[in-house]
């Protein structure tokens, strides 16, 4: 198996799309914690939509609320930001605070044997995790790949 990490922001439904379909992507992982996103320009991504056109496209669609943030780790986050002046569109990195609260409340709960031979049986041999964020470092996406990397020594492509 082979996992890769996509974000949506600045980027068209064509150009997202088309790098699932070069990639061969079988298997998407949505690890939103709310499956939408405000206004029209990424319409697209909003679930039923999405799930739509993945459909189309004949890749899996699974939704993983386990490893979504919480609301609460959202909002540390969402302070960082703040204090800095950023936008999360426009975020780069996460906070410390974000990721070690994420890692102890997250993914140290999350059955990652479990959730690798459940991948197995369904058949995927290329799974993206998709969040919103453009840059993987200022995403959970990017501490879950890396979790698979150094736990499972999977290789990581951010698309």
């Amino acid at each position: 198996m082979k996992f890769y990490t996509i974000g949506v922001y600045n980027s068209t439904e064509q150009e997202f799309f088309e790098k699932l379909t070069k990639n061969n992507i079988d298997t998407f992982c949505d690890i939103r914690q709310r499956r939408g996103v405000r206004g029209s320009k990424y319409a697209f991504v909003n679930s039923n939509q999405l799930q739509e056109k993945l459909n189309e496209l004949e890749i899996k669609y699974g939704y993983i609320p386990n490893l979504s943030p919480t609301t609460e780790i959202r909002e540390l986050q969402k302070e960082i930001d703040f204090e800095k002046g950023e936008l999360k569109r426009e975020r780069q990195t996460l906070g410390q605070v974000f990721i070690i609260e994420y890692k102890n409340r997250i993914l140290k709960n999350f059955d990652f044997d479990n959730f690798l031979e459940k991948l197995d049986e369904v058949g995927a041999r290329k799974v993206a995790f998709f969040c919103v964020e453009e840059h993987p470092e200022a995403c959970h996406r990017s501490i879950v790949a890396d979790k698979l990397q150094d736990k499972f020594n999977y290789e990581i492509t951010h698309l």
